[in-house]
């Protein structure tokens, strides 16, 4: 099935400078392949600081200097 579809000058001109040899649509599926093999499933990042037990050390130290530095305000209703 063929569909016809409308591009800017500017987004024709770039496909048509990556097309080569190839027709558009194989162009189009390439770069929307290309963007789906770059994301990345959440899951994939569980744990990936965890051995990194110093910066988090760290990190929470300068929460808790952060929190103990602050004031509280007071609101009257």
């Amino acid at each position: 099935m063929v569909k016809v579809i409308s591009l800017s000058n500017d987004a024709y001109t770039r496909l048509k400078a990556l097309k080569g040899l190839k027709s558009f649509s194989e162009v189009i599926v390439e770069l929307i392949n290309r963007k789906e093999k770059k994301k990345k499933r959440i899951i994939e990042f569980v744990g990936i600081w965890k051995d990194d037990s110093e910066y988090w050390d760290n990190f929470k130290k300068e929460i808790r200097k952060s929190r103990n530095n602050s004031k509280m305000r007071e609101v009257s209703l």
